[in-house]
């Protein structure tokens, strides 16, 4: 009786939890119902302490390195680095919105590289809303440059695995490194870039505008000064101020390198990334006399809030089955052939994504993938194969990633606005054929190169 309870509530807390996010009565923030939801699941008995404390362990790391990329963005913000970018991605567009929408796909799959999916939609979005409202569009025109520029910025994890933390998360269960991850799966991945940017240049096109105002005269903000690039050349302040972000960018990059060091020798990331925030909040004190302390106010927390509140759902549906329902409703599909179940995790992960958010639903995919009886090649090649479900199909739905949810909490701080309306409209066109093709890619990829 206490089971036959205990799953009900369950199901019952998942489905009121899905339906209020989709819904979204008064706009209420993701994390409110996702709550909820959790509070539910764990007093229904399908979730015990100790699962609360391993889920807790799973999304630590996760959550300490977003805080650090926060805290890296923040410090670029104070030293100017938003406004040096804007300017420069304005002086080099020379006066094109064309090239300017390409200029935004290049920069945002640079600052993915260089960070992760979290840190570039948390330096790009501004540094594209400044730009932006500099050169005097409305709100619908923003979108095309906004909403392309996210989905690419996420979508650009695939093809590197320390680009996103979700892909971190399982590799030792596959038991695949890094160098064995980026010869599998970069080609695929950055064909799959490709097709998004030309699907979405194809969906936009009309709305970008031809010619846009070819005026360079951002005002920089140092050290609670202002200086305007065009008027103020011969200032030695400038020239100070462009070496010491220099300093900067360079320390953030060896940052981003110790971490793929770090994952490679098995040190946490966690602790790389803490220590290097540490040290740029000290310089950022030192220099610039602001407190670290307003990280604190800056820190989208309820974001953090829902991906563990998601877990803790997700742990109920997997501990009252779940996983063993998808195990025997795939599991032949999955073992028939390679295509298959390339195709077949692909298309899973994805739904389980914008479900759930793609932190927990990769774990459960991943659970799923070592129960089942598969040789190592295809076990790794369908576990990339979760990886491009988890980043690029669950941007199918705002709530798929932290990522977007981040974007969006930007977005609404900026006062711009963007429904879900809006954002769907676009992502039903451009990310299933995405998600097909960079499926298909990896699997002639695999069979190419290991076959």
């Amino acid at each position: 009786m206490l089971q036959g309870y205990s799953v009900f509530i369950t199901v019952f807390a998942f489905v009121m939890t899905m339906a209020m996010i989709f819904i979204r009565p008064k706009n209420m923030n993701e994390a409110i119902p996702a709550t909820i939801g959790a509070i539910l699941v764990f007093l229904s008995g399908s979730v015990s302490i100790t699962d609360l404390i391993d889920i807790g362990s799973k999304v630590n790391g996760a959550a300490i390195t977003i805080i650090a990329t926060i805290v890296m963005a923040i410090v670029l913000e104070s030293f100017g680095f938003y406004y040096w970018t804007a300017f420069l991605l304005l002086k080099t567009s020379r006066g094109s919105g064309i090239r300017l929408f390409w200029l935004t796909m290049l920069l945002c799959f640079l600052m993915t590289l260089f960070f992760n999916n979290d840190g570039s939609i948390l330096i790009t979005t501004p540094i594209l809303i400044l730009l932006l409202r500099h050169i005097g569009l409305k709100n619908h025109q923003k979108i095309p440059y906004l909403l392309s520029g996210a989905l690419i910025a996420t979508a650009s994890s695939a093809p590197i695995g320390v680009s996103n933390i979700v892909n971190l998360i399982s590799l030792k269960i596959v038991n695949l490194n890094l160098s064995l991850y980026t010869e599998m799966m970069f080609v695929p991945g950055m064909m799959g870039l490709l097709f998004l940017s030309l699907s979405l240049f194809l969906v936009f096109y009309k709305e970008l505008p031809r010619q846009i105002p070819n005026n360079y005269s951002i005002p920089l903000h140092f050290e609670n000064r202002r200086y305007h690039p065009l008027q103020d050349t011969s200032n030695d302040f400038l020239e100070k101020q462009k070496r010491l972000l220099i300093y900067i960018l360079l320390f953030v990059f060896i940052t981003r390198i110790s971490l793929f060091i770090a994952s490679y020798i098995g040190i946490s990331i966690s602790i790389v990334a803490v220590s290097g925030s540490i040290c740029l909040l000290v310089w950022r004190w030192y220099y610039l006399r602001i407190s670290p302390f307003d990280m604190f106010k800056k820190t989208p927390w309820h974001i953090l809030i829902f991906a563990f509140n998601m877990y803790v759902i997700m742990f109920g549906l997997h501990n009252i089955g779940l996983t063993t329902l998808l195990i025997e409703a795939i599991g032949p599909l999955v073992e028939a052939n390679l295509f298959h179940a390339t195709l077949t995790m692909g298309v899973l992960l994805s739904i389980l994504s914008n479900l759930f958010n793609n932190h927990p639903a990769l774990m459960i995919g991943t659970l799923s993938l070592a129960e089942m009886s598969l040789d190592p090649i295809t076990l790794k090649t369908v576990y990339l194969a979760n990886i491009i479900g988890s980043d690029i199909g669950s941007l199918l739905l705002p709530i798929g990633t932290l990522a977007s949810l981040i974007w969006l909490h930007i977005l609404k701080k900026h006062k711009v606005k963007l429904s879900w309306k809006t954002y769907i409209k676009v992502t039903m066109i451009v990310i299933p054929p995405t998600l097909i093709f960079t499926l298909l890619c990896l699997y002639f990829w695999v069979l190419l190169i290991f076959l």
